[in-house]
């Protein structure tokens, strides 16, 4: 009797510690489907479901990357973080000249149907303004003061 108790527990600690380590999987099944058949390679770390969209982080090729699918399945846009240096010159030095004194909160590319574009966060003490890259100029893209 004492065998089957310590089994029965050794089984359900052993799923109680596999299923916390599971990926988180919120998103619906449409887009994690769209997931598997669009990046065969990658591997899926989390699912998260937002109001119109289902953003799935994953890994591939060592990078970690964001794809947005619409409730239908459809890839809306891939995202990834980069460094500055990665942008291109032109527009590293627009931030350089116009925003001196503003240091990168964020910064990440985002590929929407094969066309590529820049945003960045830029903050100082009392503004945090983010910037998308139009061709080879920065546009505002929102802009707020700090309280």
């Amino acid at each position: 009797m004492k065998q089957i108790f310590a089994l029965t527990a050794a089984l359900l600690l052993t799923l109680g510690v596999t299923t916390s380590f599971a990926a988180n999987t919120t998103g619906n099944d449409e887009a994690t489907a769209s997931f598997h058949k669009d990046f065969k390679q990658a591997e899926l770390l989390s699912t998260d479901a937002g109001k119109d969209y289902t953003k799935i982080t994953f890994r591939m090729n060592g990078a970690i990357l964001y794809a947005f699918y619409n409730d239908n399945g459809d890839l809306l846009a891939v995202t990834h973080n980069i460094t500055s240096s990665q942008l291109p010159i032109n527009l590293l030095l627009q931030i350089k000249h116009n925003y001196a004194g503003y240091w990168i909160s964020d910064l990440f590319e985002l590929d929407a149907s094969g066309n590529s574009n820049y945003y960045i966060t830029l903050e100082n003490a009392g503004v945090k303004v983010t910037l998308r890259s139009n061709d080879n100029s920065w546009e505002t893209y929102s802009k707020s003061t700090k309280d």
